[in-house]
């Protein structure tokens, strides 16, 4: 599968994984917004649910450019078969298996959505698609741990905001739903979102920071 190594090649393939990882996070976003019933002034909720649905398709599409121009390239140390088989690859195996569990994970739940209300009923597609967090999980490890950019400021903010943001939004939901009081509501969820992500930034910047070959 090796065909080109042309430096254009690589340049796709890590701005198809980065493109995916923030749709997947607006899509996940999207998904909570909607769930949490909240009124957006100028936005009804058939709109966000079109939006959402779309952005879906896009994460889909640009996970399948990450993949395919990662396998083409001459110059990557991937078989076909490590880019199908978590955890068997020879580059960052655990990294790389995260992000191949997730790529999978998104092609069930792209499966479910299309047999949704034909063979699967309501309750079990909505249970299905809890499997969102796990694949935005994977993702965001397999952004932190691989890759030649992954200490790089840049993606390091994107990886900063995305996790922020999406911990912010689940834990409001959460606490909302259980009635707590409304300055709780807001700080809690930000303040453990941020603590997670300075973590991970300093795993990053740490033990996983890149250090290129001599």
């Amino acid at each position: 599968m090796h065909l080109t190594s042309s430096p254009l090649d690589w340049y796709v393939a890590r701005a198809g994984g980065v493109v995916a990882y923030v749709l997947l996070t607006a899509a996940v976003l999207l998904g909570l917004t909607m769930t949490s019933r909240q009124r957006l002034a100028h936005w009804p909720h058939l709109a966000i649910e079109n939006v959402h649905r779309f952005t879906g398709l896009l994460v889909g599409t640009f996970v399948t450019i990450h993949i395919v121009t990662i396998a083409i390239d001459s110059y990557l140390p991937f078989s076909l078969a490590s880019l199908v088989v978590p955890f068997i690859s020879s580059y960052r195996p655990a990294w790389v298996g995260l992000g191949i569990v997730a790529a999978e994970l998104l092609i069930a739940l792209a499966v479910t959505n299309r047999l949704r209300r034909r063979t699967i009923s309501y309750r079990a597609w909505r249970r299905a698609h809890y499997l969102n967090f796990a694949v935005w999980g994977g993702a965001t490890v397999h952004g932190l741990g691989s890759g030649t950019d992954r200490s790089t400021p840049w993606l390091l903010a994107i990886e900063l905001v995305a996790i922020v943001s999406v911990l912010s939004l689940s834990g409001w939901r959460i606490l909302r739903r259980r009635g707590v009081s409304r300055p709780t509501v807001l700080a809690l969820p930000g303040l453990a979102g941020a603590a997670i992500a300075v973590i991970a930034l300093g795993l990053v910047l740490g033990p996983l920071r890149f250090r290129p070959k001599p």
